[in-house]
């Protein structure tokens, strides 16, 4: 590899979520859909049992929160911990990368939650302007 090509290579990124084929596009979508933002949300306040975490993701289904946890254990986001205790119990929490992942996220989070007297605001300006008159 010639100095040019390897200076090039240094500056592209190893993955661009722009890509239709790039595997971070997946973990894009598993992070910022509705189920999975709010369950990293709900584990950054730390540990939970699926039960609990299914009622602080208030409205969410059994089986949507086992298919959002999966899909964040998979992507590494999400440590899952069986203890072979009677009755079973699980416990969900965060990786070190989803700790990073869902800090981002609470960022987020509490920029849109400060803001929303304003976009309450401009939703009902915008519903009046386009409200037809009779």
């Amino acid at each position: 590899m010639s100095s040019t090509q390897e200076r090039t290579a240094e500056r592209e990124p190893a993955f661009d979520v722009f890509s239709r084929a790039c595997p971070s596009r997946g973990t894009l979508e598993h992070v910022t859909g509705r189920w999975g933002a709010l369950t990293l949300g709900a584990l950054y306040e730390g540990s939970f049992r699926f039960n609990e975490l299914r009622r602080r993701v208030d409205g969410v289904s059994e089986k949507m929160l086992a298919q959002t946890l999966h899909a964040l254990e998979r992507d590494g986001l999400v440590h899952r911990e069986a203890q072979h205790t009677n009755p079973p119990r699980v416990d969900y929490e965060l990786t070190s990368a989803g700790r990073e992942v869902a800090q981002r996220l609470i960022a987020l989070i509490q920029c849109l939650e400060g803001r929303m007297d304003d976009v309450l605001a401009s939703r009902e300006r915008y519903d009046t302007q386009r409200m037809p008159t009779a």
